[in-house]
């Protein structure tokens, strides 16, 4: 299955301590789920083996308690519930941030799943990400080479989540490059293309606010960590949106590319309405939506579904 608005290209080429149980979300969660309607036009692309969804933000991949909110995998569960009676599973080749929205790979088989999972530790799945940052790029294409680890680790943390850079930290690598900039309100703004060549607990966020790019609305890694621990206090509040702009942190997965059995997958998914809202209205970039998607058969007779699931 390919939507419209997405591409999918296959072909031998390259592309090239505080926990919280139950905050409150903003509003815009509400607007992001009733605007979806079925979840199964999330899904950009599937075969036997795998599907690729775009998730929006907001969205938990996983629950993390029983009776909380609907989570991508709960979604997942109900429109592969047939495949999953037959031996199939729901299996998340990479992961994002509740706030990040983008490109997920979910293996639909245990086979798949283990294949995935070791191109994923050899940092052999190709990963892209958009992200709207404030400040100016150091230069057009930069490397952040730079060990992360939790920060409560190390020193005294007052969010437990949080990472940090630090020597004793796990190995991180990150390509950037700029591919747009511009001014607004008297502040200096950044679109920026990263590859993760590592895959660290929010590393793109750590290494572009190590290279002085904070990205729009982070409440952990942007103008102030205390943003987030008054976010969970009080909720999104005009407050908060004076100073972060967007009620999520404006970072977008999107592209993914891999080799699986002999082919080349190559993915992508244009940036959504509330992140193309922030970009200056005639700067022409690379996230900008496409309006039709091609794709090739697989060498040996694979069949790409054309029809969204219901």
């Amino acid at each position: 299955m390919i939507l419209a608005g997405y591409k999918f290209c296959l072909s031998p080429e390259n592309l090239y301590p505080l926990r919280v149980e139950n905050p409150r979300w903003p509003g815009s969660l509400t607007r992001t789920r009733a605007g979806i309607g079925s979840f199964g036009g999330r899904i950009i692309f599937e075969n036997q083996n795998f599907l690729a969804v775009d998730k929006p933000a907001h969205w938990m991949v996983h629950p993390t308690r029983p009776g909380g909110p609907p989570t991508v995998w709960d979604e997942l569960r109900q429109l592969l519930a047939y495949e999953l009676l037959g031996g199939g599973q729901v299996s998340f080749v990479n992961r994002l941030d509740r706030e990040t929205s983008g490109l997920l790979v979910v293996a639909k088989n245990k086979a798949t799943a283990r294949h995935l999972s070791r191109r994923i530790e050899r940092s052999e799945i190709s990963k892209v990400y958009l992200a709207i940052c404030w400040g100016e790029a150091p230069a057009p294409a930069f490397t952040v080479d730079a060990p992360i680890l939790r920060q409560g680790s190390v020193r005294p943390s007052r969010i437990w989540l949080k990472r940090c850079i630090d020597p004793a930290g796990d190995l991180a690598r990150t390509h950037c490059r700029r591919l747009a900039g511009w001014v607004k309100n008297g502040q200096t703004f950044s679109l920026i293309e990263a590859r993760p060549l590592t895959g660290r607990t929010h590393q793109v966020r750590v290494h572009l606010k190590s290279a002085g790019l904070p990205i729009v609305g982070d409440k952990i890694y942007g103008p102030d960590e205390n943003l987030y621990l008054e976010f969970i206090e009080t909720g999104w509040t005009p407050r908060l949106a004076d100073v972060l702009l967007l009620d999520r942190h404006a970072l977008h997965a999107s592209g993914l590319a891999f080799t699986l059995h002999g082919h080349r997958y190559e993915f992508s998914a244009p940036l959504p309405d509330d992140l193309e809202t922030l970009l200056p209205a005639h700067g022409g970039h690379s996230g900008k939506k496409s309006h039709g998607a091609t794709a090739e058969q697989g060498t040996h007779g694979e069949k790409i579904r054309s029809e969204p699931r219901a």
